[in-house]
């Protein structure tokens, strides 16, 4: 039997289980299950991948960035991004990829239309591949945070004049904190806008309520997802391994 599995914390509502159950028992995929691995603490990984014998794994929030220093390589893309999802073994090491900017990618790039400039809502690990994906759709962007040197009380309305798309990377809004969202100043959004939510659960968060109350376009994280969990089955997969970069 295969076994994938999903690391991070809080993963009773996690989307991957669910998607991958059903996908083996549509597919007939007989010699495979998918679990879910809450870790306390990520150095928790080293002893989980002594004691089982995985084909691959997917790694969510807290851990994508802090999971990079137990890894033996990195994809080009995941190197770059300096966030991992996804983690492959090959012999007895293990490497990691991203495939959350490929999901982002082609979930938003048929409404981007004329918009070219971009507020990304957040700077951790899942923000990393947004940037590296907008970067490749030649987006301009800035980064929102509540410490950084761009704060959300700079986000005027003349910056919303000028950034029309509007991408939420944090977990606010998301289970278990579905009734906040991110302080943003929704009067003047308006129908030139974009609002993106990477979060699933639930469907529409108040970002996304709030948006369509000021007729802007919204979408989801759902699609996204499983872009990039169809991605991170192709990788564990494949035979190819020319496309990895080992680290020192």
């Amino acid at each position: 039997m295969r076994i994938f599995g999903l690391i991070g914390e809080n993963l009773e509502k996690s989307f991957s289980s669910k998607y991958f159950q059903k996908k083996f028992l549509k597919e007939k995929i007989m010699d495979a299950q998918y679990i879910n691995l809450e870790l306390t603490d990520i150095m928790e990984l080293k002893k989980l991948v002594k004691k089982h014998t995985f084909s691959g794994l997917n790694i969510t929030m807290p851990y994508k960035e802090s999971v990079i220093p137990l890894l033996d390589g990195l994809s080009k893309e995941a190197k770059e991004i300096g966030a991992v999802n996804t983690i492959r073994f090959i012999g007895n090491k293990l490497i990691g990829y991203n495939t959350d900017y490929i999901g982002f990618t082609k979930s938003i790039q048929t409404l981007l239309e004329s918009r070219k400039k971009a507020l990304i809502l957040g700077n951790g690990g899942a923000a990393k591949a947004i940037k590296y994906a907008l970067r490749t759709l030649n987006i301009e962007y800035k980064i929102v945070t509540r410490r950084g040197a761009f704060n959300y009380v700079d986000v005027t309305k003349e910056i919303l004049e000028d950034y029309n798309i509007i991408i939420n990377t944090t977990p606010i809004g998301a289970y278990p904190i579905a009734n906040s969202c991110p302080k943003i100043p929704y009067e003047y959004l308006n129908e030139r806008h974009l609002l993106f939510d990477l979060t699933y659960n639930p469907n529409q968060t108040k970002f996304l309520i709030y948006g369509k109350e000021r007729n802007t376009q919204t979408k989801n994280g759902i699609e996204m997802l499983h872009i990039q969990a169809e991605e991170s089955w192709n990788i564990w997969n494949s035979r190819v391994t020319k496309y990895y970069l080992i680290c020192n």
